[in-house]
């Protein structure tokens, strides 16, 4: 059985997400596309918030 790809817009999201968990800059986003971005934005944005309610484990 192939495994397959996830697509670029959840990959990004998850990229964001850790970004976010590991406290670093929204700055660092690394994608130039809106689309890409406006995802992994939203992962960071998530990652931020449940490290404000103590979510995360480090």
């Amino acid at each position: 059985m192939k495994r397959q790809k996830r697509d670029k817009l959840t990959r990004a999201h998850s990229k964001g997400y850790q970004a976010g968990i590991s406290g670093r800059s929204k700055e660092n986003c690394p994608f130039q596309s809106f689309d890409t971005r406006s995802h992994w934005l939203g992962g960071w944005r998530e990652a931020v918030g449940d490290r404000q309610e103590g979510l995360s484990v480090r």
